[in-house]
């Protein structure tokens, strides 16, 4: 089976920018970065992780390109993982994250699922919209006033320095 996604670059900008590919679902997630990174100009060499999603596009579990755990935790490496293992009908989403300087965010949604094509090499870039931009676009993270407040509970107010009893020759 050919899986069908919409990959669409998570921005604020007024033009939408997305591609439009096909791919087997026996491919792995390395094999659908790869696909990404080309079909949006990049060259490949940076980081990156896909991210399990929900419908409200919610980060879930990471699945990483290489593993930077040091052995401390077990992670899920895109070669190892089929696209078909995490991507089906029922969780058709992941945020793909490119370039953990640059914070290049992608939403990536399973379209539809249809039969091989013979004679069509896949993956294949079906579709082009959009220019993607020379930098990143920035990331608005907001919170309620309310979630941060600058006293502690035990009454230390992070922003009055001078009682914070702070030996600057401490070494």
């Amino acid at each position: 089976m050919i899986y069908r996604f919409r990959i669409i670059l998570d921005n604020d900008t007024e033009e939408d920018i997305f591609r439009d590919i096909e791919i087997r679902e026996s491919d792995t997630l390395e094999d659908l970065h790869n696909v990404i990174t080309q079909s949006f100009g990049f060259d490949g060499s940076e980081m990156a992780s896909f991210y399990v999603s929900d419908d409200e596009w919610n980060q879930g579990e990471e699945i990483c390109l290489f593993d930077m755990s040091g052995g401390v935790d077990s992670v899920r490496m895109m070669n190892e993982t089929l696209i078909s293992d995490v991507v089906f009908e029922l969780q058709p989403k992941l945020i793909y994250v490119y370039d953990f300087l640059s914070m290049w965010t992608f939403l990536v949604e399973l379209a539809e699922i249809v039969e091989v094509v013979e004679g069509t090499d896949y993956p294949n870039l079906m579709f082009v919209h959009g220019q993607v931009p020379d930098e990143a676009p920035d990331k608005m993270f907001e919170a309620e006033s309310d979630d941060f407040d600058s006293e502690f509970e035990d009454g230390i107010d992070v922003d009055d320095y001078d009682d914070l009893e702070f030996d600057e020759n401490w070494n």
